[in-house]
């Protein structure tokens, strides 16, 4: 790809800096990582993950790894997965975890809370039939309380456990007898996390660097 020889400020660059908000210096030392990733090889495979040591023990590791291959998350028309990434493609995904512009209308962060709570729903909707399980959103709003510096594991844990109850209880106590639970869709699920701070709380460590801090620095 010629942005990977390019130099700050050439037109490959303008366009991954329009495309994905992150600044000339960002691009650099995330072009830097995803070649130590890939081995100096000009695209990423699941293998090249697989071998990070820190996303071994991750119990969401097959989700996060798949989520660098949905074309869902790639910003490209279509479904499914793809078996490697450029580099473009490894930006897309990595923008999603940026936090949002300090200087932005409510409507430009309400379309980036969407965004992200979209990224996060395809990641655990696993067969793209736009539902996800009573259990898959436990682990999703335990992982969200989990970066939150005031609460114990154990205590994001049973906050999950009860958030997962009361939507089973609410959801089946309106069933009918003879009615199957299909599951929750994104539009139940925006409403499930309304009271999430999303915009600042995912990042990805395990790439040996965290994305808040790296990208606030270019704001």
């Amino acid at each position: 790809m010629g942005a990977l020889q390019s130099l700050p400020g050439q037109p490959e660059y303008v366009d991954l800096a329009e495309k994905t908000g992150f600044s000339f210096e960002q691009i650099g030392v995330l072009h830097k990582r995803f070649k130590q990733l890939t081995h100096n090889e000009e695209t990423l495979r699941r293998d090249h993950l697989n071998g990070i040591p820190d996303l071994a023990c991750n119990p969401i590791r097959s989700q996060i790894i798949e989520a660098f291959f949905d074309r869902r998350n790639l910003r490209q028309n279509g479904e499914g997965v793809v078996e490697e990434i450029g580099f473009e493609d490894f930006l897309v995904v990595m923008s999603h975890f940026k936090p949002p512009k300090l200087h932005i209308t409510e409507e430009q962060r309400e379309s980036v809370r969407k965004e992200k709570l979209r990224f996060i729903f395809n990641m655990h909707d696993t067969d793209n039939d736009g539902t996800i399980t009573l259990e898959e959103y436990r682990h999703v709003v335990e992982e969200l309380l989990s970066l939150s510096e005031t609460l114990e594991i154990d205590t994001a844990k049973s906050i999950a456990d009860a958030a997962m109850l009361e939507v089973a209880s609410i959801s089946m106590g309106h069933m009918e007898p003879d009615e199957f639970y299909e599951g929750i869709t994104f539009e139940h699920f925006l409403k499930l996390l309304n009271g999430f701070e999303i915009e600042t709380r995912m990042n990805i460590r395990f790439l040996y660097m965290d994305t808040m801090n790296f990208c606030n620095g270019g704001q």
